[in-house]
Formats: structure tokens, sequence, C-alpha cells
């Protein structure tokens, strides 16, 4: 991890990241290019799933996934007549979900803990490195845990 390494929470229903991990891409805010753009080759990425499919009301409130940027490649990929998503190839890392819950008061992103979800209502934003390694740490634990 170099010094302008950066660190971004996308959000996506838990259904969108679990599919989109075997294919190892990244897509954020529907398919829209300008977020993807803002990330770089090397940086690393975490995936919050506020719910667990889209536009159904089933709430999951957890970090789904981490991955890594592997290139500066961003490209567009038919998925329907209609829908042309740009995306980003990820390595997706070994990570267990986690609850955001018990981490919300050791975040720096979330400055008002009682309003905790405000900051991820753009669907990308920026952490800091201690937010990504808090986050990670526990997902990586959690992957441990699950296959001991």
């Amino acid at each position: 991890m170099t010094g302008d390494t950066k660190y971004w929470i996308i959000v996506a229903s838990k259904d969108h990241v679990k599919s989109a991990q075997p294919l190892g891409i990244a897509q954020a805010c529907h398919g829209k290019v300008s977020p993807l753009k803002r990330m770089r080759k090397d940086d690393f990425i975490i995936y919050y799933s506020g719910k667990q499919t889209l536009r159904r009301p089933e709430v999951c409130q957890e970090f789904t996934a981490i991955g890594k940027v592997m290139d500066d490649e961003i490209y567009q990929f038919p998925v329907s007549e209609d829908f042309c998503p740009a995306r980003r190839n990820i390595e997706f890392l070994p990570s267990g979900d986690v609850s955001i819950l018990p981490l919300i008061s050791g975040l720096n992103f979330i400055h008002d803990k009682k309003n905790w979800g405000y900051p991820f209502r753009f669907g990308l934003l920026e952490i800091d490195r201690h937010d990504f390694e808090l986050i990670s740490s526990q997902m990586q634990q959690q992957d441990y845990a699950q296959k001991n």
C-alpha cells in the first residue's frame, strides 16, 4: 500500500455484491462511469450493503466484500438491451460479511453517530486508511472464523 493509495466504499445491495464477486467486477451508482473514474489501480474498495436485495425492504447493514482495483480500465458491459453499466476489474480478497453496527463508534467517516447512514447516500465515498483497516480487519477475522 503506497502513500497515494485511496480507500473507497461502494454502496450496493448484498445480492448485487455477491453476483459481482465471481465476475471480478465492480459497478457503482447504478452503472455510472463518473464514480469509477475516481478510482485508480491499486486502490481498495469495500462494499457496504444497506439492503439484502435492490428495491426490497429487507435490511442488511453489512460490509459485504473487499477488493483491490486491478487496472485503470473502465469499460461498458451490455447487461440487457437498455442497460450497459460501467465496470472496473477487481481482485476480491477473502472476507466475511460484518455488521456495521458495532463499528460505527470507531469509524471516522461517520461524523453523526445517530444518523450514521447519511454518508452512504451518494453510493460512493472515500474513507481514510484507519477506517479501511478497521473494517477490513473485522471482515478478514470473520472469514477466518467461518473457515475454522
